[in-house]
């Protein structure tokens, strides 16, 4: 499939991928390839690495592939991609994340969004979660078209957290609605993916274009934790000016729970886990988690999840359950 849309004079498209890395090298070169290796004579690539690590090897990956190399020293996954997003050149800007990979499908279906319609200021596609090999993907999401306008928005606001390597979008989105907010320890993706759509200029095509490494439940509870104020703040900061997409006020609070849904499904299903393995002090962390989240919820599924309930007094009379 040829590419329309705006090309450089040797007659490609090309399109600035932005890839964060801190202290992942062997990750960052798996990134890589996933790029270079989607190429075509009509398709090429500006990698922009912006490292803020200290991995002697990254500057020399970098190289391999090469991407420009830009050295950061301020800490944080939104310095790193500020540092590419100033120095992008692209007509189009493309993320992926170190520790991810693009799948052969990427980019070509949200640059054809783009070509379809001008107004569009960026397109994204489905992501598939995998283990940490990046085998067994699980079922792309979202499921579902989320839609564009205000049902993209309320989606975004209601739980679904789009993954920013399936996002491309226009150049000109970078003086539109400026830099990752690097105050944001977490959630600074979607932050800025959400500015985005609050124009209305954000859709989405179902084509499965990324695999997104997943995390084994219970090895990162603190980023959990630390996520969580940044969760509610983002939610707060972009669902009260645009509070005229709610309904009801009860719409407003269903999309809160389902923002902060999966921390607080993450603390329960570790607590059982824990529980199960004997780690009582994890279970009882994990417990904390949850009522931190939706304590009024917690307290239901004391009474109404038997192996909530068992977990917790287990932990708590230090005995051991069965899974």
């Amino acid at each position: 499939m040829g590419l329309r849309g705006p090309m450089d004079r040797t007659g490609q498209t090309r399109v600035s991928v932005i890839v964060p890395t801190y202290n992942r090298p062997q990750l960052l070169r798996v990134a890589l390839a996933s790029i270079r290796h989607l190429e075509a004579p009509d398709l090429t690539f500006e990698i922009l690495v912006g490292d803020n690590g200290s991995a002697p090897e990254t500057p020399r990956i970098a190289a391999e592939f090469g991407a420009v190399y830009k050295k950061v020293t301020k800490r944080g996954a939104s310095a790193a991609r500020n540092a590419g997003l100033r120095a992008a050149t692209g007509e189009f800007i493309a993320f992926l994340d170190d520790d991810d990979a693009w799948m052969p499908s990427n980019i070509r279906p949200q640059l054809a969004l783009l070509d379809a319609d001008a107004s569009l200021d960026g397109a994204l596609g489905q992501a598939c979660t995998t283990d940490a090999s990046l085998e067994q993907p699980g079922a792309p999401w979202p499921a579902q078209d989320p839609g564009r306008g205000d049902g993209l928005l309320r989606a975004m606001l209601s739980g679904y957290f789009p993954q920013l390597g399936t996002l491309v979008v226009r150049r000109r989105v970078r003086d539109l609605i400026g830099l990752f907010d690097e105050s944001l320890i977490g959630g600074q993706d979607l932050d800025w993916q959400l500015r985005i759509a609050r124009r209305r200029t954000l859709a989405c095509t179902l084509v499965p274009v990324l695999l997104f490494r997943g995390r084994v439940h219970g090895s990162y509870d603190q980023l959990q934790y630390r996520r969580l104020w940044y969760d509610r703040f983002i939610f707060l900061r972009h669902s009260i000016p645009e509070w005229r997409i709610w309904t009801s006020p009860l719409h407003f609070l269903r999309a809160y729970k389902g923002t902060l849904q999966h921390p607080y499904w993450y603390f329960v299903t570790v607590t059982i886990a824990a529980a199960a393995a004997g780690q009582r002090k994890q279970a009882l962390r994990a417990v904390r988690g949850a009522f931190s989240v939706f304590p009024l919820l917690t307290a239901v599924h004391l009474v109404t999840r038997r192996d909530f309930r068992r977990a917790i007094l287990a932990s708590a009379l230090r005995l051991r359950t069965t899974a």
